[in-house]
């Protein structure tokens, strides 16, 4: 059985430094959310507080619609996989798998066949009496996934579990974590500071700096409509223009910048200040000017990322600004040197503010 996760007004103190700041939101049971930040955003710390091995300073959190509080880690219905996965190397795999289930006095014959279901499960059929060290990075993976599932866990947490794992693998993994808990329907949290994990896994994301939540959304909605400038330029690539908002009606505004007047969508409390972003992708490179967004431009570089190009040109200020294409064959891609104009609509243009830095809370 799967359970929600809720958490209320919780903050986490350590000394004077406030590593989590009034954080409220509620995950769904069977619901695969991510927290997604850069190191020290206070991300672990929430996913320590939920599993309890930190208490928060202040705030509620509920799991099941049970208060926690006063809830030992053994008391709780969470597994936790930690980022060395902490297997016992002089176990055979089924009694890693089963260790759980030992401590809770299941018996020998009971565990072994638990095991084997859970290997089954995860794509090891044949794995069960082999050593730690006789299984690839991936497949030690799969055996922690395995261990924490043993216990039946209501909420599995899991924390930058796939960070030593290559390139290839992590995309694999991300593939047979997304599939095992679809499968299993545990609600599953999990703690990242790669976009590609949060953005291709995930129900729901929540982007995290400085102890506070910056948005809360499904992963297209934080890619598409950042709630602000941290979340534009940490979620994916993105040209940032600085400026101020010269007009404004109803959710469109101007920017005047050096490089001219831009129109863009506009964000929320941008009366402090704001910049405008705009994704590379959005930045198309074209032989004449546009109407409305328009910046001639010349083009300085060019590199082959696999499955688009990208393209860096200059302003006659020498400003950098990059657009992507796609390596499909469909667009002609230009000579360094030419010169050009990079043009880019108003609905894929934003105004934002730079971050939140009042207590975020949680869109209905």
């Amino acid at each position: 059985m799967s359970a929600s996760v809720e958490l209320q007004d919780v903050c986490a103190d350590f000394g004077t430094f406030r590593a989590v700041d009034n954080v409220s939101l509620s995950i769904g049971a069977g619901e695969f959310f991510s927290f997604l930040g850069p190191s020290g955003c206070g991300k672990t710390t929430i996913l320590r507080m939920v599993s309890g091995f930190i208490a928060p300073t202040s705030g509620t959190i509920r799991i099941g619609g049970k208060d926690m509080q006063g809830q030992r880690p053994n008391q709780r219905p969470t597994a936790l996989i930690f980022q060395n996965l902490a297997l016992f190397p002089l176990m055979p795999i089924w009694e890693n798998i089963a260790f759980g289930l030992e401590a809770r006095g299941v018996d020998k014959k009971t565990r072994r066949r638990k095991a084997e279901e859970l290997l089954a499960l995860v794509d090891l059929p044949n794995a069960a009496d082999k050593a730690v060290s006789q299984l690839s990075g991936g497949q030690k993976q799969r055996v922690a996934i395995a261990r924490a599932l043993a216990v039946e866990p209501s909420v599995m947490l899991l924390d930058e579990p796939l960070s030593a794992l290559d390139l290839k693998l992590r995309q694999h993994m991300r593939a047979e974590l997304r599939a095992i808990q679809k499968r299993t329907n545990v609600t599953f949290i999990y703690i990242t500071h790669d976009q590609g994990e949060a953005l291709a896994m995930s129900d729901r994301v929540a982007v995290m700096s400085h102890g506070k939540l910056q948005q809360v959304a499904a992963p297209r909605e934080v890619y598409n409509n950042p709630a602000n400038g941290f979340v534009a330029t940490f979620v994916g690539e993105t040209n940032c223009f600085t400026g101020t908002l010269s007009a404004r009606s109803g959710a469109v505004g101007d920017f005047q910048t050096e490089n001219g007047v831009f129109r863009g969508k506009l964000g929320a409390d941008i009366d402090s200040g704001a910049k405008l972003y705009v994704r590379p992708e959005h930045v198309r490179l074209d032989a004449g000017e546009a109407d409305g967004n328009t910046i001639a431009v010349e083009v300085t570089d060019i590199a082959f990322e696999g499955n688009f190009i990208s393209i860096k040109t200059q302003d006659a200020s020498g400003r950098v600004l990059v657009s992507e294409i796609r390596n499909d064959g469909s667009a002609a891609i230009p000579e360094r040197g030419a010169r050009l104009f990079a043009n880019f609509d108003m609905d894929h243009a934003f105004i934002l503010a730079d971050e939140t830095t009042t207590s975020a809370a949680e869109p209905a």
